[in-house]
């Protein structure tokens, strides 16, 4: 009777032993998936050749950027110098969205990989679970059952045996499990990556769009400095003009007095008044008037 309480007692710590080992070792699967709203309808082939899209498109737009920046440094004229910069500043913007794009198609195929990956690891657990509940069902079998069904030792060794047989299976599969939820983390930190990404993308493409309202900004205050400018050149291009009427009206009235002081040159002094005048002659004719007789 006592051998066969105490072969029963060790089958029972035996099982507990096994079920604790089952519940410490398979940890639960990591439901936080991070999944991108609408992806559910596309197909992984259409996810993939998005995703190749986004990139190309990606290093089409940074090309196209650097082209238009070595262009705006090459450039002489400030306003061929600006334009350039402005298409440089756009192409940036068309790099942007195309890493977002990039990044959503990532993340699509990511989910798909999560749930693909989820349903596996539910085929996987199913097994384990049912036998680690029928193990915590043997393992809680009261102790005082012995009394009344106290069994033999042959039944006692012949329990211990097949735990013996159980627990290698138990190992494996929930080694396998374990590899199933590494896989399962290393997807989710792929994923947490991709969002990341998108986040950057996001918040580059904010940023390049405020650039790009900056430089235009700046674009109109320039031509509106510009046009000021021009009407300052314009008023005083005026100015000088007036100048120069005026100058030329001083030049014509300084060449008629310049006339008549010749013709005033030209003609003889003034005759001196005589002492008497009762007594003077008639004035001696004009040399013209002597020269025209």
């Amino acid at each position: 009777m006592k051998r066969s309480i105490i072969s029963n007692s060790i089958t029972g710590i035996a099982l507990a032993g096994i079920v604790a080992l089952v519940a410490t070792r398979l940890p639960a699967a990591d439901d936080a998936a991070i999944i991108l709203p609408g992806t559910a309808g596309t197909t992984l082939a259409q996810e993939q050749k998005a995703l190749r899209d986004a990139r190309r498109q990606s290093v089409e737009a940074a090309d196209r950027s650097v082209r238009l920046e070595r262009q705006a440094g090459m450039a002489r004229d400030e306003a061929e110098q600006a334009g350039r910069r402005a298409a440089a500043m756009a192409a940036r913007i068309q790099q942007a969205e195309a890493d977002v794009q990039a990044a959503q198609a990532r993340i699509a195929i990511i989910a798909r990989m999560q749930r693909t990956q989820a349903a596996r690891l539910a085929a996987r657990q199913e097994p384990v679970v049912r036998l680690t509940a029928a193990l915590q069902m043997m393992s809680r079998r009261p102790l005082a059952l012995a009394l009344v069904q106290p069994g033999s030792i042959s039944d006692a060794v012949h329990m211990r045996a097949v735990l013996g047989q159980v627990l290698p299976v138990i190992e494996q599969r929930t080694a396998g499990l374990r590899a199933e939820l590494d896989r399962s983390r290393a997807i989710r930190a792929t994923a947490q990556q991709a969002a990341d990404a998108l986040t950057k993308s996001r918040r580059d493409l904010t940023d390049r769009q405020a650039a790009l309202r900056q430089l235009e900004t700046q674009k109109r205050v320039a031509a509106r400095d510009y046009r000021a400018n021009a009407g300052l050149e314009s008023e005083r291009a005026l100015a000088l003009g007036e100048k120069a009427r005026d100058i030329v009206d001083l030049m014509d009235q300084l060449e008629v007095a310049s006339d008549l002081r010749d013709r005033l040159a030209q003609l003889s002094g003034p005759v001196l008044r005589p002492a008497r005048p009762d007594q003077a002659g008639a004035p001696a004719p004009d040399r013209e008037a002597l020269d025209s007789g």
